[in-house]
């Protein structure tokens, strides 16, 4: 079943369209890292000295990637239209979003490691 847009416009070449798909799985593999880092770190990380910085770094993690996920597909969506009717690609906040919340989770790192360090 496919959206009622994709029939607009006329087909581009199939290269173009394959790479968006690959862009679109490679989006869908970043967001389950990310979900699989939450949960690995719930599950498998002692706690860290500073009560609550634990789960405050896997909610980061976990939001991050799905949202991700939840975006993922209408990014391609975008993509696919814009191309089927020859108009420029639309501008995306994904690699902002996605840039910043792994910033964010490193400096934590760094500061969990430079705060037990003795």
């Amino acid at each position: 079943m496919s959206p009622r847009w994709y029939e607009e416009g006329e087909e581009p070449d199939y290269r173009f369209t394959l790479a968006n798909e690959r862009t679109f799985l490679a989006w869908l593999r970043t967001a389950l890292a990310l979900v699989a880092g939450a949960v690995a770190l719930m599950q498998f990380v002692p706690q860290f000295s500073i009560s609550g910085l634990r789960a405050a770094l896997a909610a980061l993690l976990a939001v991050t990637g799905t949202l991700l996920a939840a975006f993922a597909y209408r990014r391609w969506a975008r993509v696919q239209r814009a191309m089927r009717h020859k108009r420029p690609l639309p501008m995306t906040w994904l690699p902002f979003v996605v840039g910043w919340a792994a910033a964010i989770a490193g400096a934590i790192v760094v500061v969990v490691v430079l705060a037990t360090v003795r």
